[in-house]
């Protein structure tokens, strides 16, 4: 059998080793360090965002823009449902409530109407939302005008989950940078990758001073450890930083790759009526993260992944909407079924920057043959 094609698998360059080598030769084997502030810094310049906090996963920036904005127990938080769960857990972290908003069909990402009729009747009940968290699903920005007009109407702070959208923006700004806190994540997975990591954004100095504060067990100044918030290991090291430094040299050059893999699928596919594609709409940049499809029904969407799988070729359903997950199918809900059609019909790609012309005519002859 040939060799297996990733759905997305790292893809380093060669120029993080100069940076993990004076990690090493200087001994800055800890979470700080001039790579730390390094990566801060390239991130700041290549988004514009004003701060950055660089730390151990996307996962921690969510919970921790959750304890700034001050979210207690009990209080509800509204959120995609069409998202990985690490956007959702951890609301669950801080024992709030997640509100679930469902998708538009432009964009797959939160619907602006649902979102504002799910605050007026939250507030309704007397629980006015603490924050919004919304998703840029698969790299495409989000209706972010529209979104941002609801979230300002009734004075709900925003934070980006911006963890698949490294690269993509909205007009010409990076996503990540509109709301009040942005994250990013560099799992393995990612656009740009520090083994593991994530970061947080914001042009509100404070969010991030107190992110890198409370990220490293949170101690206060003194000679001797003296605490006076509960803290979290959350900071990124020095090492996995400068694997980023390296990676973050050539992240154009990946959202090249990423968008020319998409550009090749909706070539080759576009003449199959059983297969569709979702379009930038104007003024929107995705970074094309991942190229995914969305099928005629449940039925070929399941042939062309199990004739790819055969193959040896890795590909994955969208995500399964978080109102219908057992962990959560308990919580508010606000849906008009569009995510669940996107589950049922679509799929994802294999979609690394370091895909060659072979594992793209591979994929393409894989979906061809589903269809003989």
């Amino acid at each position: 059998m040939e060799a297996k094609i990733w759905l997305s698998s790292p893809h380093l360059s060669g120029e993080e080793q100069k940076y993990v080598k004076e990690a090493f030769d200087t001994n800055w084997v800890a979470p700080l360090g001039p790579n730390v502030n390094g990566l801060e810094k390239d991130i700041c310049d290549y988004t514009r965002a004003n701060y950055c906090s660089v730390l151990s996963s996307g996962t921690a920036a969510i919970h921790l823009a959750l304890i700034l904005l001050g979210v207690k127990e009990g209080e509800e938080v509204i959120c995609s449902t069409f998202t990985f769960s690490a956007t959702v857990n951890p609301i669950r972290y801080e024992k709030a409530i997640p509100v679930f908003i469902d998708s538009e069909k432009d964009t797959w990402n939160m619907c602006p109407v649902l979102l504002e009729e799910a605050i007026v009747d939250r507030i309704h009940k007397g629980k006015k939302p603490k924050a919004i968290i919304l998703v840029h699903l698969y790299g495409m920005p989000s209706k972010m005008n529209e979104l941002l007009h609801v979230a300002k109407k009734y004075d709900i702070p925003i934070i980006e989950d911006a963890a698949e959208a490294l690269g993509s923006s909205y007009r010409d700004v990076a996503m990540g940078t509109f709301g009040e806190i942005g994250i990013y994540s560099f799992n393995g997975n990612k656009i740009i990758t520090t083994s593991g990591g994530g970061a947080m954004v914001s042009n509100t100095p404070n969010y991030c001073q107190k992110a890198t504060f409370l990220a490293t067990q949170a101690r206060d100044h003194a000679p001797h450890y003296e605490h006076s918030h509960i803290g979290y290991n959350y900071r990124m090291s020095n090492i996995c930083a400068g694997i980023g430094r390296g990676q973050m040299e050539v992240l154009d050059k990946r959202v090249e790759a990423r968008r020319r893999n998409f550009e090749f699928y909706k070539q080759e596919l576009e003449a199959i009526k059983e297969i569709s594609f979702i379009n930038e709409p104007e003024g929107f940049y995705s970074n094309r993260w991942l190229s995914t499809v969305l099928t005629d029904s449940y039925e070929t969407r399941e042939k062309i992944r199990l004739s790819l799988e055969k193959e040896n070729i890795e590909t994955r359903p969208l995500w399964k909407p978080m109102h219908m997950q057992p962990v959560f199918n308990s919580f508010p809900s606000y849906n008009n079924k569009v995510s669940e059609d996107l589950f049922k019909r679509g799929l994802c790609l294999p979609s690394g920057s370091n895909l060659s012309d072979k594992d793209l005519h591979r994929v393409i002859t894989g979906i061809k043959a589903s269809f003989n």
